[in-house]
């Protein structure tokens, strides 16, 4: 690499509507930052492949769901893979980047994980309860995402989708992580209201259940966020593992945390780039 300032390509979709957030305001916010080590060019997620050549990394953030451009991404991914470009997060990680399939794996290991089966064979592994969550493989957003009561089963087609019951949960709480440091924690302790998210303390028995889901993922260099639910009996089951491009909420931070977040990124950032 050469003396000059390392050039990153920052891959994000700036139009991007989602639910309770506003993508591109996290967006502007983290590469005004960047800017002040890297030299920084932004583009959506269908030009990222044209244009990776001429950059020594690509950052992947608020792209939003790849289902929008499921042959454009794919084109990204293999090109990049390849060639070798330096991507982060790295394309090598086993959660949501992957697919859902994972929730399989990990209930199937004995994971802390809300129950799952992807084959009506195996329904009879699930517990009892009035109404069960129907989810694409492929999901994001909970898009495709339905909701069936227990009679309902008989009609699914079990293609491509994962069947879970639906959880009484007393909260949502989600762990980011910068490669495997835990950086913050956010919960909204309104069950409906998703998105309005406040500040958590983890515990430690919080933290050794995030770290076990970051532990098992194969990114060394990334952003990772763990996503979990409070179950009635207390425990920690995890939702998902968002290692493609997890939405960060900086705007609720601290301005120390968010500080720390972002020196912590420029850090993992010219670790990648020193490979």
């Amino acid at each position: 690499m050469s003396s000059a300032r390392p050039r990153v390509l920052f891959v994000t979709d700036l139009a991007y509507e989602a639910r309770g957030r506003r993508y591109c305001d996290e967006d502007i916010f983290l590469t005004s930052r960047l800017r002040e080590d890297f030299d920084l060019a932004l583009c959506h997620p269908l030009e990222a492949a044209g244009l990776m050549d001429a950059f020594e990394a690509v950052v992947v953030r608020n792209s939003g769901p790849v289902l929008h451009y499921r042959a454009g991404y794919d084109d990204f991914r293999a090109r990049a893979l390849k060639d070798g470009v330096r991507v982060y997060n790295q394309l090598t990680g086993k959660g949501d980047m992957a697919g859902k399939r994972y929730l399989l794996d990990l209930s199937a290991a004995g994971y802390p994980v809300i129950p799952t089966v992807g084959r009506r064979e195996d329904l009879g592994r699930l517990p009892e309860t009035d109404e069960y969550v129907v989810k694409p493989m492929l999901g994001a957003d909970s898009i495709g995402l339905t909701v069936v009561p227990r009679d309902g089963l008989e009609h699914v087609t079990f293609d491509d989708v994962l069947v879970q019951p639906r959880v009484d949960f007393r909260y949502e709480v989600s762990f980011y992580f910068v490669d495997h440091a835990f950086q913050y924690a956010l919960y909204a302790p309104r069950p409906d209201r998703r998105w309005v998210l406040e500040p958590y303390e983890p515990t430690a028995a919080d933290l050794a259940f995030a770290r076990r889901f970051v532990d098992w993922n194969t990114i060394e260099y990334g952003i990772q966020r763990v996503d979990a639910c409070r179950a009635p009996g207390g425990e920690l089951l995890l939702v998902e593992l968002e290692d493609l491009n997890p939405y960060l909420s900086l705007d609720l931070l601290p301005s120390g945390t968010r500080e720390d977040f972002v020196a912590a990124v420029k850090a993992s950032l010219r670790r990648l780039l020193a490979e």
